[in-house]
C-alpha cells in the first residue's frame, strides 16, 4: 500500500476537526480506510504529527553505536576475546551470529592467528612415499 502525501492527511484531518461527518464519512470521501483516519488521529494526539513514520517501523538493533565501541575496547585489551565471552562483557542478549556480522561490518575479522609467524624451517607433514608399485610387497 502506498504512503499517504502529507497533504491529504493535512486535509483528511482538518476534515474532521471541522466535524463535516463521521470518521467512516470521511475516510469513503478521500478513499481512504477508516482505519487510516483513526490512526492519523491517534498519531497527531501521541505524537503531534500526521507524517510518515516508515523509518521508525521495523526491527530495533540490539547492538548500537555504544556497543560497537565497547566492542573495540574489549578486544583491543583481548583480541582472543570468543564472541561469547564478548556478549557476556557486554551484556547483551543478543545472538552470537548478530555479534560477529558486527564485528565483520567493523572490519573486525575473527580468525584466530598464532602469535609468531610459522617456523620456515620446520617440517609441517610427513613426506610422501615413492611410487605405488615400489612400496607394494611383493
Amino acid at each position: 500500500m502506498a504512503t499517504l502525501s502529507l497533504d491529504l492527511r493535512q486535509r483528511i484531518v482538518s476534515t474532521c476537526d471541522r466535524g463535516e461527518g463521521t470518521q467512516e464519512q470521511i475516510a469513503r470521501r478521500f478513499g481512504v480506510s477508516h482505519g487510516m483516519v483513526k490512526k492519523l488521529l491517534q498519531q497527531r494526539k501521541k505524537t503531534g504529527c500526521i507524517k510518515a513514520r516508515h523509518h521508525l517501523a521495523g526491527r530495533k538493533k540490539r547492538i548500537v553505536a555504544e556497543h560497537r565501541i565497547a566492542m573495540r575496547k574489549h578486544l583491543k585489551h583481548k583480541p582472543d576475546m570468543t564472541l561469547a565471552e564478548l556478549r557476556e562483557a557486554l551484556g547483551l542478549e543478543c545472538t552470537l551470529p548478530a555479534i560477529h556480522y558486527v564485528l565483520v561490518d567493523m572490519g573486525l575479522t575473527y580468525k584466530k592467528r598464532r602469535s609468531a609467524p610459522p617456523s620456515k624451517i620446520a617440517q609441517t607433514s610427513a613426506r610422501r612415499g615413492g611410487g605405488g608399485s615400489a612400496s607394494k610387497a611383493g
